[in-house]
């Protein structure tokens, strides 16, 4: 925990994703309720739920950071290439289709989650990179 700030800016990203994803318009409404989306009903919920899955991957990356330094890059290259690929797929089905009528704020809470998670490993990639590694 060398820079708080990014745990900051973490945090509010969180509270704000967690805001977006549960006040869609009415379609959103109507789908949240239609689909059965139980965890995004209320703010606390979806605010649980960003929180939760950001945590489980700060966990994951602070455990792959444990790994041998190669192992690790390796896996969080993937992680890093898997949440940006769901970051471009989100970002292409919520701007068409049905989707596209679900309101502004909940897009962009719904492309926001992804994005999260590739801040999240792209940091903890760029600090394994950036760091010297450890003589024992």
């Amino acid at each position: 925990m060398r820079n708080p700030s990014f745990y900051v800016l973490l945090i509010v990203l969180v509270i704000l994703d967690g805001w977006l994803l549960s006040h869609p318009n009415l379609v959103g409404r109507a789908g949240v309720f239609f689909f059965d989306y139980d965890y995004l009903n209320t703010f606390p919920k979806a605010l649980g739920t960003v929180a939760a899955v950001t945590g489980v991957a700060l966990l994951v990356c602070w455990l792959v950071g444990r790994l041998g330094r190669v192992l690790a890059g390796f896996l969080l290259g993937v992680l890093m290439a898997v949440s940006v690929y769901w970051l471009i797929d989100s970002f292409t089905l919520y701007n068409s289709g049905v989707y596209k009528l679900t309101g502004a704020g909940f897009r962009a809470g719904a492309i926001l989650l992804p994005g999260l998670l590739a801040l999240v490993f792209g940091k903890s990639l760029a600090e394994l990179v950036t760091n010297k590694p450890v003589r024992r």
